[in-house]
C-alpha cells in the first residue's frame, strides 16, 4: 500500500479505514503513519490523524505511550482540524493521577466556554478535562463550574450532550 501516496491526497471514510487496517498490530506501519503525522504537508498530517481516530483498540496502548507528543502537538496546533482530532484522541486515554499534565488540563478548560472555538473543540475539551479531573475532587468542582457557565450560552447537540454525558459522571464519582 502507498501509504504516502493516499495520505497526501482527498480520502474518504473506506480509505480511512483501509489504512486504519493496515497499520494495525505492525510496528513498521504504525511508525510509517505516526512519520506521516509529523508531516509538514498539512493535508498528509490531518489524514494521518483521521486513520490514527479509526485505529483498533489494540492499539490504544501504542497511542498512549506517545501521549505526550501528542499533548504538545496539540497545544502547539494552530490548525482546526488537527486540533479536533487530536482531542478526539485524547478522549479516549486515560490519565494518571501522578502525572497528570496541568498545560492540557488548562487548555482543555480554557477552550469549554471559548465561543470562538468550533464546537467539536470544545465537546471533546469536555471530555478529555473529565478524564484527567475525575481523580481529584477540587478539579472535578472546577470543571463543574466550568459547565454550570456553559449553560448559559447556546449549544449544538454535541455540546450539549458532551455537557449533560459529564455531568452524570460527575454525579456518579459524587455518589460514590
Amino acid at each position: 500500500m502507498d501509504i504516502d501516496g493516499m495520505l497526501s491526497r482527498k480520502i474518504n471514510l473506506p480509505d480511512i479505514k483501509s489504512m486504519a487496517h493496515w497499520a494495525s498490530g505492525d510496528a513498521d506501519h504504525m511508525a510509517t503513519l505516526w512519520s506521516a503525522v509529523c508531516s509538514a504537508d498539512r493535508l498528509t498530517s490531518v489524514n494521518a490523524l483521521w486513520v490514527m481516530t479509526h485505529l483498533c483498540e489494540s492499539e490504544s496502548e501504542w497511542l498512549r505511550s506517545r501521549q505526550d507528543m501528542i499533548i504538545d502537538m496539540l497545544l502547539a496546533a494552530t490548525d482546526v482540524a488537527k486540533k479536533r482530532m487530536l482531542l478526539q484522541i485524547l478522549k479516549t486515554q486515560d490519565f494518571d493521577a501522578g502525572t497528570m499534565r496541568a498545560d492540557l488540563l488548562d487548555f482543555c478548560l480554557s477552550k469549554i466556554n471559548s465561543e470562538c472555538e468550533p464546537y467539536s473543540i470544545r465537546a471533546f475539551s469536555i471530555y478529555v478535562a473529565f478524564r484527567m479531573a475525575r481523580h481529584y475532587p477540587e478539579l472535578i468542582a472546577e470543571l463543574k463550574e466550568y459547565l454550570k457557565m456553559l449553560s448559559f450560552q447556546g449549544m449544538s447537540p454535541g455540546l450539549a450532550c458532551a455537557r449533560r454525558n459529564t455531568l452524570a459522571e460527575i454525579r456518579r464519582i459524587e455518589a460514590g
